[in-house]
């Protein structure tokens, strides 16, 4: 598990722009299930999480016409009872950190995994978000 004082900061980068904490399994099961969409961001300590995980995902939420219904996040590495449990509602997609996921009514409907984010700039991944927005949020 990394100490807090790291992960702290990598938090708020999220949490200062509107995304909630989901830090048991319970709280991701509440919240997946809720109608709408809800977009999940699996926060991570490595250079891609920082590098273009979470600016993408946070350049397209300020670009974005539809924009999901909730924003959350669990730090992997961290929060690990909530990530094991996002886990589980990512199936079958292996365990991926950082990740990205967009749920709809209770359903996966769009994941970005580690692979798919490493070496993209961050621009990329927002103009991908932006168009899986456009796709299922109203």
């Amino acid at each position: 598990m990394y100490p807090e004082e790291i992960v702290k900061p990598m938090k708020a980068e999220l949490t200062e722009n509107g995304f909630e904490e989901m830090l048991t399994a319970q709280e991701v099961d509440e919240t997946l299930k809720k109608d709408g969409t809800t977009l999940v961001v699996i926060n991570s300590v490595c250079g891609c999480a920082a590098g273009s995980c979470r600016p993408g995902v946070l350049m397209a939420i300020h670009n974005a016409t539809k924009k999901p219904t909730r924003l959350v996040t669990s730090f992997a590495g961290f929060d690990m009872e909530a990530v094991n449990r996002v886990r589980e509602h990512l199936l079958p997609y292996p365990p991926s950190s950082p990740s990205i996921a967009l749920f709809k009514d209770g359903k996966l409907v769009s994941i970005v995994e580690r692979h798919q984010i490493e070496g993209r700039p961050a621009q990329i991944i927002a103009q991908y978000l932006i168009h899986e927005f456009e796709q299922f949020c109203n």
